[in-house]
């Protein structure tokens, strides 16, 4: 991602619903729509810094753009925006973040600047917060009881632990080394 203005691509079936979301966004990024998975495939390459994707889709899904997108390993945050609420087959997805269809005008900006911000971590840090984000919704929609016997939330919530404590070792490295100076100088750039 770029330092400029991000290149948003909304990725939505529902022509007005895009075009809304496109107007929503003309603010704070650069956004255009289109409104198939194959319409989406043909437009994402490396000058992309976000997708906004629909899940449930004719032709191609949400899902298959979301596998392609990963498979030629563009590097862009994704975030679902869907009308199909998260279940457990969520955490094997290579998504950045999942809302729930109806959004509103500053949910959607929320996560494209949320996103935004993200972009700017290592792989390490980006993973922690795609499967922290993960575990939030799954923890807002689910019993504890499924919660509990889930063996994928339970794999979840170990490469979490996982994670923070190497997140946690790589910034107390880098306030030991006194690299902080030279990291806020970097982000304030």
């Amino acid at each position: 991602m770029g330092m400029d203005t991000p290149s948003v691509l909304v990725v939505e079936d529902e022509s007005d619903l895009a075009d809304l979301y496109v107007q929503w966004l003309e603010d704070v990024c650069d956004p255009t729509a289109v409104y198939t998975g194959s319409e989406a495939l043909a437009s994402i390459d490396e000058s992309i810094d976000i997708v906004l994707l629909d899940r449930r889709m004719p032709g191609l899904s949400g899902d298959t753009v979301l596998d392609t997108i990963r498979e030629r390993k563009l590097d862009c945050r994704v975030a679902m925006v869907t009308a199909i609420n998260p279940d457990f087959d969520i955490i094997g997805m290579g998504f950045d973040d999942y809302i729930v269809k109806p959004v509103s005008e500053a949910e959607l900006i929320e996560v494209v600047e949320r996103l935004e911000r993200r972009s700017a971590y290592d792989e390490q840090v980006q993973r922690f917060f795609s499967l922290a984000a993960k575990k939030t919704l799954l923890d807002a929609k689910k019993s504890d009881a499924e919660l509990k016997t889930s063996q994928e939330y339970a794999r979840l919530e170990d490469e979490l632990a996982v994670l923070r404590a190497q997140v946690d070792e790589t910034a107390r490295e880098i306030f030991e080394r006194g690299d902080y100076k030279q990291l806020c100088r970097d982000f304030g750039r």
